[in-house]
Formats: C-alpha cells, sequence, structure tokens
C-alpha cells in the first residue's frame, strides 16, 4: 500500500467518524460508515475538491475573482511629462490605475509593519512613515538616506512607477538622527515670536530631511493649549490663534518653499480644536485624556481655533492631518462637517488630508464601518498603520458595494498624486546631500535658543553676567544633560537621557566656554557644595525629564522635589541665585519664585545649549516673551485665549510677559 494510500484512508476514516459521531445512532453510524468506506478514493477526492471551491467561493469577496484588467499607459502618456501641469499629470495618471492600485495609494504605513518589501509594490501602497522612534538599523544620516532611498527604488518598480512619500514627526529639528541639528521645541519657537526665524528653522529642517530622502514632515503644530497639565503643550507655538497663525504660515513657507516650486511636504496639525479638551474625564479623574474630546463649540472653533489652519491653507500647506480627538461624541476623522465642508469647500484646501496614527479605527463600528465613515467624511489617506492588506480589502468591498463612490476615491488619490507632481517625485532621483549637522544649521539654532529664552524675574538686576565673574557655582538636572534640555521625539519618541548626541553641546558646557579662563565654575549635580565659602552667583538649572503624549500629562505640573532640594543646597552656598527652568511648559512656582533672584524660562533648548549662555552673558539679549500665560496655581486652570482664568484669580505672569536688559 502507497503512502499516498495509506493518507488517504485516515482522511477518509477521519472524516467519517466526524460525520456520524454525535449526530446518529449507533446503528445508523455503522451504516453510514460501510457506505463511505465503499466510496473510491478518485470519487471522494472530487466531492471534497467541490466542497472546498464552493468554501472558498461563499467565504471569500467575489471581487477577487472579478477583478480589473489593468491598462497599460502609453510610452507618451501625459502624466510622464513634466512639461504638463501636475494637477493634469494626476488626472492622466488616474486613468490608468485599477481601483486596487487607488487605494493603495491611500494607505501610510508604519515602515517597521511592512510584511515583505516587496508589498510595496504588490500593494501600490502610496506612503511609509517612521513612528515611535522607528529607525534604520545603521542610526545615521547615511543609515537614513539608504533605508528610504530603498524604499523609494522599490515603489518605482510598481506597474506604474509611482513613487511613496516618507514621513517622519520632525518638529524640533530632524531629530530623528543623531547628529541632527535640533531645534528649540516649538513652544520655544512661540516664546521668540519671529516669523523670520521660524521660516529659517523649518528651511534648515527641510534640508537635513532631504539629506536623508525624506520630504514629509508631519508638523507644524497648530494645537490651541489652555491647560499646562496637557503633556503636549510643548509642541505648539501659543495659545494665542493670532500668533500662531502667523508662526503657521513662516513655518510653511520655511518647509514648502516660495518659489513656485514645492521643496518639501509639510502637514498642519492637529485639526481641529485640539488643546480644548478638558481635565477630568468619566474614566480618570487625575489625568487628561490626550486624545479626549474638545470642549470648543462652533463658533469658539471657527473664532480661535480655525485662523492658523486657515493662515497655513493660503501659505499653500500641502496636508492637514485630522486629530484624534472627538468633537461632541463624534471623533475628528469622521467628521465630514469639519473636514470636507469647512476646510476643503470653505477654505479651500486643495492638498491631501491624512488621518492621525490609528486615528480612522477609534471610529465606532468596527474595521470596515470605520473605514467607511472616514474615507467619506474626508480623509483622504489613512495612517492605518498597521494591517495594509485588510485596508485595502475593506475599501475595495466598499467600493463594489457602493458603500464608498468611485468619486471619492478619484478625489482623494488625485489630490495626493498631485502632491508628488509638485514635489517632483516622478523626475526626481534621490539626493546626495550632506548639509546635516552643518555649523552654519547649528548657529541658526543657537540663536533660535537665545531668542526663544524669557526673562521671568531679575529683580536685584543680576544679568547680564560678566564673563570675567569670579565664582560661579551651576547645579541641577537640567545642567549637563543634552537629552533633557532636548525633550521628546529626540531620536526616541520617548527622548533620551545623557549627553551622547553627537555634535551638541550642553547649558553647562555653553557656560563654561562663555566665561574667562580665570573664572571659577565649580559644578555638583545635587547643588552640593563647601558652605563655607559661598560663591558670588549659584545657578540652578532645572526642569523636566522627556516626555511624549501621554507619558506628559501632569495633574500638577511643578518641579520635582529633587531639584527643589538642589536649589535649597546652591542657596546656601551662593550669594545670589539664577534659577533656570528646563521644561516643556510652565511649571507651578508660586510658592518659591519669592525667594530666587532671577528666573529664566528656557524652555527645551536643543541641541544648542551654547544659545542660553549667549544671552546670560549679555552676548545677546533677551527678547522673547511667554507665547501663553504662567499660570499661579491648578485651580487656574484652564485659561482661556482671553487670559481669563477658571477661579478668576490672576495669572503669575501674563502671555507675552517678558523682561528685558
Amino acid at each position: 500500500m502507497s503512502y499516498r494510500y495509506k493518507h488517504y484512508k485516515t482522511v477518509r476514516n477521519r472524516l467519517l467518524k466526524w460525520y456520524t459521531t454525535g449526530i446518529m445512532s449507533k446503528s445508523k453510524q455503522s451504516k453510514e460508515r460501510t457506505t463511505i468506506r465503499k466510496i473510491s478514493p478518485r470519487l471522494l477526492c472530487t466531492f471534497g475538491g467541490t466542497v472546498v471551491l464552493l468554501a472558498v467561493f461563499l467565504y471569500t469577496d467575489p471581487m477577487y475573482f472579478f477583478s480589473e484588467k489593468p491598462v497599460t499607459p502609453p510610452l507618451d502618456a501625459p502624466y510622464l511629462s513634466s512639461s504638463n501641469a501636475p494637477a493634469q499629470r494626476a488626472q492622466n495618471l488616474l486613468s490608468y490605475m485599477t481601483l486596487r492600485e487607488k487605494i493603495g495609494q491611500m494607505a501610510l504605513i508604519e515602515k517597521n509593519s511592512i510584511v515583505k518589501h516587496s508589498d510595496i509594490t504588490t500593494y501600490g501602497l502610496g506612503a511609509l512613515l517612521s513612528g515611535a522612534g522607528a529607525k534604520p538599523e545603521n542610526n545615521t544620516m547615511e543609515g537614513w538616506r539608504g533605508m528610504v532611498k530603498n524604499y523609494i527604488d522599490t515603489s518605482k518598480d510598481s506597474r506604474l512607477g509611482i513613487p511613496i512619500l516618507y514621513g517622519v514627526d520632525s518638529i524640533h529639528g530632524h531629530s530623528n538622527v543623531p547628529g541632527a541639528t535640533v531645534f528649540p521645541h516649538t513652544i520655544g519657537l512661540g516664546a521668540s515670536g519671529n516669523p523670520q526665524l521660524v521660516e529659517e528653522v523649518a528651511r534648515v529642517t527641510r534640508e537635513e530631511m532631504r539629506a536623508t530622502n525624506i520630504i514629509w514632515n508631519f508638523s507644524p503644530t497648530l494645537d490651541l493649549p489652555h491647560d499646562i497639565r496637557w503633556g503636549r503643550t510643548y509642541e505648539a507655538f501659543s495659545d494665542d490663534p493670532i500668533l500662531t497663525a502667523k508662526l503657521s504660515t513662516a513655518y510653511v513657507r520655511g518647509y514648502e518653499g516660495t518659489d513656485g516650486k514645492k521643496l518639501g511636504l509639510s502637514t498642519l496639525k492637529h485639526y481641529i480644536g485640539v488643546g480644548s479638551m478638558n481635565w477630568n474625564t468619566s474614566t480618570n479623574e487625575n489625568f487628561i485624556i490626550d486624545q479626549g474630546a474638545i470642549t470648543a463649540d462652533e463658533a469658539t472653533l471657527r473664532n480661535i481655533y480655525l485662523p492658523p489652519f486657515k493662515a497655513g491653507v493660503e501659505a499653500d500647506a500641502t496636508s492637514v492631518m485630522v486629530g484624534l480627538s472627538s468633537w461632541g461624541e463624534t471623533k475628528l476623522a469622521a467628521e465630514k462637517y469639519l473636514v470636507t465642508d469647512v476646510l476643503k469647500d470653505e477654505l479651500g484646501f486643495k492638498g491631501f488630508t491624512v488621518s492621525d496614527w490609528y486615528g480612522v479605527y477609534e471610529i465606532p463600528g468596527g474595521e470596515y464601518a470605520a473605514t467607511v465613515t472616514a474615507i467619506n467624511a474626508g480623509i483622504d489617506m489613512v495612517m492605518l498603520p498597521f494591517d495594509y492588506k485588510t485596508f485595502i480589502k475593506n475599501v475595495e468591498k466598499a467600493v463594489k458595494r457602493g458603500d464608498i463612490s468611485q468619486e471619492r476615491i478619484d478625489d482623494a488619490v488625485q489630490r495626493i498624486l498631485t502632491a508628488k507632481f509638485e514635489l517632483g517625485l516622478f523626475e526626481e532621483t534621490t539626493t546626495v546631500a550632506t548639509d546635516f549637522g552643518t555649523d552654519a544649521h547649528r548657529a541658526v539654532a543657537k540663536e533660535a535658543v537665545s531668542q526663544s529664552l524669557v526673562l521671568l524675574k531679575d529683580d536685584a538686576r543680576l544679568l547680564p553676567l560678566s564673563s570675567s565673574q569670579k565664582t560661579l557655582r551651576i547645579a541641577g538636572s537640567a545642567a549637563d544633560n543634552i537629552g533633557r534640555q532636548s525633550g521628546a521625539w529626540t531620536v526616541e519618541w520617548q527622548g533620551v537621557d545623557g549627553n551622547w548626541l553627537p555634535g551638541a553641546t550642553s547649558i553647562l558646557k555653553g557656560i563654561k566656554e562663555q566665561v574667562d579662563d580665570d573664572t571659577s565654575i565649580e559644578y555638583s549635580l545635587d547643588g552640593t557644595f563647601n558652605d563655607d565659602v559661598k560663591a558670588d552667583i549659584g545657578i540652578a538649572i532645572v526642569g523636566e525629564s522627556p516626555y511624549a503624549e501621554g507619558w506628559g500629562d501632569n495633574p500638577n505640573p511643578t518641579l520635582s522635589a529633587d531639584d527643589l532640594t538642589t536649589i535649597e543646597n546652591l542657596k546656601k552656598s551662593s550669594k545670589r541665585l539664577i534659577v533656570i527652568i528646563v521644561s516643556g511648559r510652565p511649571l507651578i512656582i508660586t510658592d518659591e519664585i519669592e525667594t530666587w533672584d532671577a528666573v529664566i524660562a528656557a524652555w527645551l533648548p536643543g541641541s544648542e545649549g551654547a544659545g542660553v549662555a549667549d544671552v546670560l552673558f549679555g552676548d545677546k539679549s533677551f527678547t522673547g516673551s511667554l507665547p501663553l500665560p504662567w499660570p499661579a496655581s491648578i485651580s487656574q486652570l484652564p485659561i482661556k485665549t482671553d487670559g481669563t482664568t477658571n477661579d478668576g484669580t490672576p495669572v503669575l505672569f501674563p502671555r507675552y510677559h517678558g523682561l528685558q536688559y
């Protein structure tokens, strides 16, 4: 007896046992088994095959049996000629695409979720991103450049040669990559209030990103934070819509270019109303929900939260990211009125919308229903960011069933393709630029640090310090820690710790480089010095540890107990005390500030700590002002745009407070 026949007998016997056991009497089971044993192998295989085929047909969507036949474009197709307008080229390319190829363009995938590299071409994926610190094995500029080039080259091998977009969160420089120029976080740029500076920061960021073959930046953030307990306060310019609108325009101009050709792809986020979430929720009384319900009504959305996006649209921003929060009971990605009627139709936004991380699937109703709802609401590209196969299948099914119109798909893909043509991706080869972390770029960042500093208090007129100061004592957790002064979204999503970032300068090092050789500088992490001899000046550099998104939500943002102890230790051994606060938001310091001689808000300055020293010692002047009110107590939160506090008491420092020499 052959192995094949033995296998057949085993299968047949298992089949008849399964068929008869438990559903028939013992006498009938015996008769049925005798009958099945008489079935020939060929007949059983034929019957089994038929059953299998029938099951496949019944349980597989019929669209897989009736796929479109792809149309091959001619060699002189209009979309292949750069002499044609981007919109015309996009429209022509659209005519050669199958439904599945169109849907692939609407998918934005986290790069580590690609099952097989060839899936980029197999599914015609439109875009990839690095999320939550996803990076190449060789985490250098060259490593990034090679990785992204590989993805781009693979995408161009697809049937129609459509290149991918590659996106990252470069919200304070191309800080994903060690050695990059790391600028102050956005709140610091808001403190500068300088559109020209913001435009230059955006330009340098674009150049360093293009050095790694990346064009798409998920920035600028146009949220308006009204409650410092929110852990993303530092990602915003200000709580003032007028200032935010002005800097929004500047960032888009700097990143995308102003000479008629798009040099980069910026993203206005997070549309819309983000920053107005209430702290207390029904599920957790202690922590704000980062993606919770926004409280603004339509009038407030239009008067307060919409102007920065309007300004960005008028500056010709290419993409808008829809937020993860809800408006009432509806997730923003499901809000057709806000996304299509207001943004696209009323404001005339011609670029493409993109959902935030897993944002579409947070819409209730299951993946299929959520996808249908979001696309019909006006989401053009979906940051899945994982299962692209199911997404493509669901959207294809939805079109076949009439749940999503072909016109809606074509509109979304037309917008995405137009952006790719505007950026020259079909003609442009990958870059060989090496303008990355250069002295010129770091000089821009150093200037940004200087302009972002806010002098909150200097009653004793200690500043500026003299470079020939006899004795200085420096202490604090943020004095000699580049990771802490850079904050989150620096190499890793939640940031890094220590001084290992190449090319960067800590605040302590910047001070040492500023003073004369005969100045005595002593440093102690915890502020412990010899109290018998007091220094002329003690400088405590303290603040927050890095945090991103929900991890930064804090019911009581204050200096830590260790930082307060350090300040007290330093005060004992110094005649005068200067406190420099390194943080992503104002901190509650009302009870302590009276005993400090001078106080500086340094925000999160980034890689160029020497910019702090420039202002301390008078090489540059204090020009920064508070981009949002500095509350005196938690009970004042949230603070409205007009400066009105929750409890009606005055803030510690109002918005735009900032002393000068």
